[in-house]
């Protein structure tokens, strides 16, 4: 883990700010319903293939199709002696993140509300539609498929992977209508 990953990873168990620098340009396109899925500024195949190898790379992360998304998504899942994160943590399972197909390029990550709220303020990403309804945690966020090497993107999900592994709180509470 680099000094900076450490750092910032620290700084949200600390309850310190999460840095994450503006994104450049305008926001994607997307859809306002299931399937959630990003239609403008998709990933080109290179940066795309980098970032789910990149992805899959984590400790512990079992490659799986996704439980929840649509057909040719690639779920994170974390086996049941590392999956030590709260119920908010995971979208179905142990299933803590899913990389949509090559066509869209973004993901979905569940995230501690305090970088939630950075991810949206900072252009980054979005609420997924049925948090924005309440149907399931406000943790769940679409990060935009991204346009480069991809160092932003894998800082969010190094911080979603932590999260799911219980070594980052969620310092806010989480309420589910119903």
């Amino acid at each position: 883990m680099s000094w900076a990953r450490s750092k910032a990873l620290s700084g949200l168990a600390d309850g310190m700010s999460f840095e994450l620098p503006p994104r450049d340009g305008l926001r994607p396109q997307t859809t306002d319903c299931a399937p959630h899925e990003q239609v403008t500024q998709n990933s080109s195949a290179t940066v795309h293939a980098l970032f789910k190898r990149r992805a899959f790379e984590l400790p512990f992360v079992e490659r799986r199709p996704s439980g929840i998304s649509v057909p040719g998504a690639e779920a994170l899942v974390l086996p049941k002696a590392h999956a030590c994160g709260p119920s908010e943590a995971f979208m179905i399972g142990r299933e803590f993140a899913h990389l949509h197909p090559a066509y869209d390029g973004s993901a979905h990550l569940m995230l501690p509300l305090p970088v939630v709220d950075k991810v949206i303020a900072r252009g980054w990403g979005e609420p997924h539609p049925m948090a924005r309804l309440g149907y399931i945690p406000a943790t769940a966020v679409m990060a935009f498929a991204p346009r480069d090497a991809a160092e932003v993107m894998l800082q969010l999900l190094n911080v979603s992977w932590e999260f799911a592994r219980g070594k980052l709180g969620n310092p806010a509470p989480v309420h589910m209508h119903g």
